[in-house]
Formats: C-alpha cells, structure tokens, sequence
C-alpha cells in the first residue's frame, strides 16, 4: 500500500518525480559517474539521467498477455530488442514508437518466441502499462547497479515522463490490484492448512435394514432399521511432489450386519465394522498410514505401517464398483474379489510398471505386526503376501491375474464354514456343527493355511456400459498345534465368482449405477481328517445379487439407494432368502 501510495504522490507532481528520482539515483550511483554526466545534470531536475520511475513490483509483468490466456504457463520467453517483432502491437501508435526505443536500447520487454503477444487483438492499455512497468524497472535495475557507468538519456527520461502521464490511470489501476492481490495473498498463507499436506475427507451416512429373511441360525431376523456413519479423514503430505505419506483417521459406529443380525459374513455391508463385528462407538483411530515413494521412473515402493490392504497398490479391476464403501459397491462381496483381504495390515509393497500394458505388484502385509509375543510380529502371526500381474492388452479392456498365499486370514465374505477360523472364534454357532466339535477347540482358535488364485476382467464396451467380473478359488489347511486333536487337520476348497454390469454418468455425469450376481465364498471341498468329525462343505448355493444406484447430487454429495438380495443365505435352503436394504449419502471434502 505504501508503494501504492507513493506512486500517486509522484504521477500528480512531475517536478517532485525528478527530485525524488534523483535522490534515489544518488544514493547508489558512485560519484564519478556524475561527471560523466556533468552536462545532463545542469538541466533541470525533472532530466536528471538517474532518474526512473519507481513502479509498483508487478513481478509477472514482463509477460504482458500471460494472464487471462490458457495454456501459455509454460512457454520460454525471449527478449525482443525490436518491437517490430511484436505481431500484433500497432506500429502507427506513438507509445509503440517510444516502446520501441525503450526495448532496443535497455532490453527490457519479453515476447514469446513466435514474435507475438497471443490473441487476434491489440493490446490493451492496461496489457500495455505492464509492459512499460517492465520496462521502467529495467531502467531502475540499471540505476542501481554499483560502479555503473551507463547513463539514461535525457530524452528517455523525457519518454518516461510522458509515458507515465498518458498511462497514470492505468498504471494505478494496476498498483492498486496488485496491493489487493498481495494482501489476498498474505490472508491465504496464513490461514492455510499447511504447505506440504492435503486434507481430504468423506462423512458416509448409511441407512440399512433387513426387509426379509431368516439368518445364518434359521430364525426369522427383525425387521430393524438402523442409521449409523463412518467419517474418514485423509492427511496427504509430500515432501518431494512426487511421493506421499498418508494419514487416515476413521470414526466408524455402524456394526456389521453378520455380527448383530444375519450371522454370516454374506451381504455384509462396505462402510459397516469387519467381519462379525459388533462395535459401535464414535472414537477416533487411526486406520491407514502409509509412505509411498518412487524408485526411478517405473517403480513404487509402498511402505504399510497401518492397516494396509491389498487396493493400496494393486488394480482390483473392478472399476466403479472398487470405491472401499465410500462409493461403488454397498457390500464387501461387491466391491472386489474376497480373496483379496486375505492380505492386509503393516508390511512392505511393490509396483512395477513395465509399460502401458503390463504392471507387476507384489506385497507382504502382517495382520498384528506390533504384537512380539508368540504368534505376533511381522513374521510369526498372521500375514499375507500377494502378487499379481495386471494386464492391459487393449485400451478398454483390463486383466488382473492374482495369487494370495495367506496365515491365519479369512475371506471376509461368503458362508462361516467358508470362513472357518472366523466363525470359530466368533460366530461357532452359524458353523451348525456338533457340540463334540467345537469342544475340541475350546478357545475357537484353529489355525489355517491358505492359498489363492484370482483372474478378474474389465470391459469397457462404450463410454456407458461396463462389462466385468472375477472367479477366485482358496484352498485352506487346517493346521491342529500340538495341544489339538490331529483329526482336526485337514484341506478345504472354496469358490467364488461374479458379473458385474456397470452403467457410467447414466441420468447424470458423475453418476454410476451397477449391478452384480455372483456366488460368495462356498465351502465345496473338505478332505482330509476334519471331515470325519463332522465338517463338511456347504450343502446348497446362494446367490447374491445387488443393485445400485449412486446419483451425484452435487460434486460433494452423492446418494446411494441399494438393494442386496440373497438366496439360500449361508449357502443352505433352509434359510429363507434375505432382502438388505440401504441408503448410503456420501460427503466428500
């Protein structure tokens, strides 16, 4: 403001300019060069050769047409020592004639290399008033250089006085928005977040409910809605532009519908607690925490520190139904193929892109990596590792080839049995197996060995229409400790496959709407001595089928209907068919 004001002070009194400008000159050209100047400096003050304008410090001026004019950020500029290279600057004008003078002599205005100022038009007074301001701050950097013994004409003094006079309004205009710039400026650095770290956030509102339907156990379940929300906040911070530290903080108070209604991790909901989860509370943890960062110009090395999963660094190929429950998919089931959450916690990852149509992951994450008792840490408990190669052989079409090698992990979907160490521990009730059984697990704690193999595609048939879908088979060793019955050891295989129609911006840009039909996991193999005790494989098919509409209300908010509907549920006749309904609004920030 104070430059602001000065400026106005000297364009409404000429005489006080050349005073001012003098004096200025003065205090940092040496002695000497006043006597070269000798016959200039006996005219009057307003000539004097060390004058110059003091403009306002329009640092991006030099580029006259810069703003307003898309995609020129980048383009090299080069100085012009000739106006008549400026296309489009009138030469009939007198300012031209004088710009002119002024850029030949003191190199003081910049054009790009094309020889023209962008645009069909002429410039602007205000364009043009930038360009002198540049100008006039050549001829103030002149002036100040020590030992300088280049002087400024008296009639380039005379120029810039009358250039100043017949461009005063538009010289203070632009003095003026720069003070209101720079002080927006100065309001947003101190109000702002931070200058390496992102916040984003989503606040998911789900309504959900049990229209129909008998659970895992046979019994008729209530038809009881329930509101609940999930709040996750993302802290995004790099260091160098090119990596990031992620830090995600979750409140979460739905409960799980296979832990408080159904029984069976089937047609679990995406935003709700894991897997037979009961919790319902509103206090904040932190759930992911990762660093990623590049390794040359082809390969990410992702470092999990919490709660780490396998969509981190590996293309699901599912895409619009893969948004982790805050978009796509309401289900677990119909979010990405199961076995993908046979890995997942703290570990190491990695992501080689070999070119445009082939890209390598590979990943080791453990469940319960801080526990160093027996049975805990990075290498002693539970962990899963994964690799998997995605292929692209044509732009629209998309191919993941997976294989999980997994330690006391489960699939987080599909029938109990098929999740048997799960539903030992939580839910031995859903398993509808003999007391004798489960007495000889009396902790519910029997551990497994799994191995996985997954092939998932993406079509995409048009700009409207998704065609995709997986298979995954496990294969699960029951793995008795020396204190069990060896008849508890044992081989299981499991199943599970879907189809997925996907219909982009239909109704609205932004909006998606799915459909998926498939088989959760199912128990269809038990060998092995296990099976003698009563363990056998899951006597019936379900099928789940969902359908969703996710409408894009706003960019911020989007509202989900669905409805999941599911046969034989468990994976047993006797159960009647369960109808899931829900409603999920999604704020994102």
């Amino acid at each position: 403001m104070i430059v602001s004001k000065m400026w106005n002070f000297l364009l409404d009194s000429p005489a006080s300019l050349g005073i001012f400008l003098l004096v200025s000159a003065a205090s940092v050209i040496p002695v000497d060069s006043f006597a070269n100047a000798a016959e200039i400096t006996s005219q009057p003050t307003t000539n004097n050769p060390g004058t110059v304008v003091e403009q306002p410090n329009l640092k991006a001026s030099t580029d006259i047409l810069s703003q307003n004019l898309p995609n020129n950020a980048d383009a090299p500029t080069l100085p012009v020592t000739n106006v008549s290279e400026l296309s489009d600057v009138r030469p009939t004008d007198w300012a031209y004639e004088a710009l002119r003078n002024l850029a030949e002599r003191y190199k003081c205005l910049q054009r790009y290399p094309d020889g023209a100022y962008r645009g069909s038009r002429a410039l602007s007074r205000y364009e043009f008033a930038a360009g002198l301001n540049a100008c006039f701050q050549q001829l103030e950097s002149l002036i100040a250089r020590p030992n300088t013994t280049n002087g400024i004409s008296n009639n380039d003094i005379q120029v810039v006085q009358r250039l100043t006079q017949e461009f005063r309004t538009e010289l203070t205009t632009l003095g003026t928005r720069l003070d209101s710039l720079e002080g927006r400026t100065t309001f947003i650095e101190q109000r702002q977040f931070s200058t390496t770290t992102k916040l984003n956030g989503t606040v998911i509102f789900g309504l959900a409910g049990v229209a129909a339907g008998e659970n895992a156990l046979g019994e008729k379940i209530d038809q009881v809605p329930v509101l609940g929300t999930r709040t996750r906040l993302d802290f995004d911070t790099s260091f160098t532009g090119k990596d990031l530290l992620r830090t995600r903080f979750q409140i979460a108070n739905l409960p799980s519908l296979s832990g408080t209604t159904t029984f069976t991790p089937e047609g679990d909901l995406r935003f709700t607690a894991g897997t037979f989860g009961t919790e319902s509370d509103t206090t904040a943890a932190v759930d992911a925490l990762l660093y990623s960062f590049p390794v040359g110009e082809k390969t990410t090395v992702i470092i999990e520190a919490n709660a780490g999963a396998a969509d981190d660094f590996t293309d699901t190929v599912n895409p619009g139904f893969d948004g982790d429950g805050d978009s796509g998919a309401l289900s677990n089931f119909g979010t990405r193929n199961p076995i993908y959450a046979l890995t997942g916690g703290a570990g190491l990852a990695v992501r080689h892109v070999f070119n445009e149509n082939l890209e390598l992951s590979l990943g080791y994450l453990a469940t319960d990596p801080a526990n160093s008792t027996s049975g805990g840490g990075l290498f002693n408990g539970p962990y899963g590792a994964i690799g998997q190669l995605t292929i692209k052989p044509r732009e629209n079409l998309t191919v993941g080839l997976t294989y999980l090698n997994a330690y006391n992990n489960d699939l987080t979907a599909g029938s109990n049995r098929a999740n048997l160490r799960s539903a030992l521990s939580d839910n031995p009730d859903g398993l509808r197996l003999d007391q004798s059984f489960l007495d000889l697990i009396p902790d519910g704690n029997l551990a497994t060995s799994s191995n996985a193999y997954g092939v998932q595609a993406s079509l995409k048939l048009s700009p409207k229409f998704i065609l995709g879908g997986w298979a995954g088979y496990t294969t699960t060793r029951t793995l008795p400790s020396a204190e069990q019955s060896a008849s508890l050891g044992g081989d299981l295989g499991i199943w599970n496959y879907a189809v997925t129609l996907g219909f982009p911006d239909l109704g609205k840009e932004g909006s998606f709407a799915g459909i998926i039909v498939g088989m959760e996991p199912k128990l269809t193999r038990v060998s092995g001595a296990i099976s003698t005790l009563g363990l056998s494989k899951d006597p019936d098919t379900s099928l789940h089928i969902e359908g969703f509409y996710q409408y894009q209300l706003t960019d911020n908010i989007a509202v989900t209907p669905g409805i999941i509907w599911l046969t034989a549920p468990d994976h047993n006749n006797a159960n009647q068919d369960i109808v899931i309904g829900t409603v999920r609004t999604t704020f994102s920030f």
